[in-house]
């Protein structure tokens, strides 16, 4: 084997393993905020330290934090479009969560809040998929704008427009009826 071929593992099992053992805290606290599931964070952790070991020219990394964060911020991306296109036949925790609520209010106002999102999610189906996108990080997922903004790779002023737009249309529809 030459000697370029021997090095290139080593500066591989080193690029990930300090990026392992000096971010693995942080970045489970950065896919924890993402993806709410401890399950899930430490899958894409994973994954992300596998990507990362697949990099054929780690010595062009100058950033390995920022690298390893746009390779989790990707998979997160990549997981939340897996997790739209795959159908959910039963979920156990929806219907915990969904007990507990009718039982903490009147049944009324359960109806009301199940009316209130399906028209929402109805009037998001016409939005552009960037105004979809930025409402649910920002009022599903409780994303700053910074954290949206990096997630999307746009500008915060971009974030605050477009979720202006999409909170307007709302309004507007809820005016409307």
């Amino acid at each position: 084997m030459s000697k370029r071929g021997s090095k290139a593992p080593a500066r591989h099992d080193s690029l990930a393993g300090n990026a392992c053992e000096h971010y693995h805290a942080d970045l489970h606290r950065f896919l924890m905020r993402r993806l709410r599931s401890v399950q899930h964070a430490q899958d894409l952790a994973q994954e992300a330290y596998l990507r990362l070991l697949r990099v054929e020219r780690a010595d062009l990394v100058r950033q390995p934090r920022a690298y390893l964060y746009r390779i989790a911020a990707n998979l997160v991306s990549e997981f939340r479009l897996r997790e739209r296109r795959e159908p959910v036949a039963f979920d156990s925790e929806l219907l915990e969560e969904a007990t507990r609520r009718a039982d903490a209010s009147s049944l009324d106002e359960h109806r009301e809040q199940v009316v209130d999102a399906q028209e929402v999610e109805s009037l998001m189906r016409a939005w552009p998929p960037l105004y979809r996108a930025i409402f649910v990080l920002r009022k599903r997922d409780g994303l700053s704008y910074q954290e949206i903004a990096e997630q999307l790779d746009i500008s915060i002023h971009t974030v605050k427009k477009y979720l202006a737009r999409a909170l307007a249309m709302c309004r507007h529809a809820h005016w409307a009826k």
